[in-house]
């Protein structure tokens, strides 16, 4: 066999581990994805279409409002089956399942809908859920064994909502009361390495971010918010926040130096601007309204705007002053996803809207109805495929652009 040159063998080498990061570049391990922030790397999706696109499958799962995570082949929600909530693994390419594990009791809500709130969370061959009866599960990824397990006794009216935050070495979660309301376990065995305080749980994820080369952690409980050292668990801020029914549940958003807030209810939004101040920090307030009143939705930023649907409409909203720039009316509690420089939404009755993302208008290119009911979670997007849900089931449809 004719050995090939080295610089041959070194450059097929690098290619190979190019290709290698632009896979893992796509994958989606956690709530809002690997920046937390709901905007996806993928590129070169369909952003039109003359036909209503293909479904590739549908996957009935039971109630759920779980989103999707995905790494490289297997997706992961949950659903409810035999009166049980369920973690499932499924091939991303056909629905079928691969694994299932019944973490937890069934959560009832005759209001809202039943069955688990928050949204698996994939690092290092694990996968972590927390239950809306308050179940804390770190299982293998690859066949679903348990490898370690929490209980909560301090679960929020509407059951616990918030998902697992992998940070470092450490599972970060919010279950409130004597467990603390932000706590921060090992990650590979489950072992409490710190918590703070013991106010109530909201239903949002503690949400990271740097600022002045420190790693901090937001967490937005029941009635205020909160700002943590990653690394100590010690507080550096906190603000009331009251929200009628303690429903804090959108995701904070934080960029060059300041942090956005916003709740249902008529709570409005507030933005701050964080400065240090001793060995704490300081948040001053910026503006504050009613402009986008996220019940449980979040927004995206991009480019000094915000994109997201509140309890009555779709708004884009200047993030430094709260100046509305434009609105879509009748549409409430829709999820955005940002990709390629596209507004991805979907409404609550199930239409998907596709709109280059833009200041000045929310002009659709695209526009389908791929589901029906309740469709109040948030898609994933993942190799020019959009997996989406509504309470009952899931279902995978194909945005990728055709190939000549």
């Amino acid at each position: 066999m004719t050995r090939l040159p080295y610089m041959i063998r070194v450059m097929i080498a690098l290619a190979g581990l190019a290709g290698c990061l632009v896979s893992l570049g796509m994958d989606w391990p956690n709530w809002r994805g690997p920046k937390h922030d709901g905007i996806s790397p993928e590129k070169g999706f369909k952003k039109t279409w003359d036909s209503r696109p293909r479904t590739v499958w549908e996957a009935p799962l039971g109630p759920a409002f779980s989103s999707f995570t995905c790494v490289g082949d297997r997706l992961y929600t949950c659903g409810t089956k035999d009166g049980q909530q369920v973690l499932f693994c499924l091939d991303a390419a056909t629905g079928a399942v691969v694994w299932e594990k019944a973490f937890e009791k069934g959560i009832k809500d005759r209001q809202g809908g039943d069955g688990t709130r928050a949204t698996p969370t994939l690092d290092d061959g694990k996968v972590y859920i927390l239950g809306g009866n308050g179940t804390l599960l770190c299982a293998d990824a690859a066949k679903g064994g348990e490898i370690w397990k929490k209980e909560f006794k301090a679960k929020p009216t509407w059951g616990y909502s918030g998902s697992v935050l992998i940070e470092g070495d450490m599972a970060v979660v919010s279950p409130g009361g004597s467990d603390g309301a932000l706590l921060a376990l090992n990650k590979k065995t489950g072992e409490v390495i710190w918590k703070t305080g013991n106010e109530g749980a909201g239903y949002a994820t503690p949400y990271p971010f740097t600022f002045n080369d420190t790693r901090y952690i937001v967490g937005f409980l029941g009635k205020s918010a909160i700002i943590v050292e990653a690394k100590t668990g010690r507080e550096v801020w906190r603000t009331g926040w009251k929200t009628s029914y303690d429903v804090n549940a959108s995701s904070p958003i934080f960029h060059d130096g300041y942090l956005f807030l916003t709740s249902g209810y008529g709570t409005g939004c507030a933005l701050y601007k964080l400065s240090p101040k001793g060995d704490k920090l300081d948040g001053q307030e910026v503006w504050r309204s009613k402009v986008i009143v996220n019940k449980f939705q979040s927004c995206v930023l991009h480019e000094g705007a915000l994109y997201g649907s509140d309890e009555k409409t779709l708004k884009c909203v200047d993030f430094m002053t709260g100046k509305e720039l434009w609105s879509v009316p009748r549409q409430p509690n829709a999820t955005v996803l940002l990709a390629d420089g596209q507004l991805i939404v979907l409404t609550e009755n199930g239409k998907l809207m596709i709109a280059p993302v833009s200041p000045k208008e929310f002009k659709p290119t695209a526009e389908a109805d791929i589901l029906e009911n309740r469709c109040w979670t948030i898609p994933l997007l993942h190799e020019g495929k959009l997996y989406a849900r509504n309470l009952e089931k899931a279902v995978c449809v194909d945005l990728r652009e055709a190939k000549n």
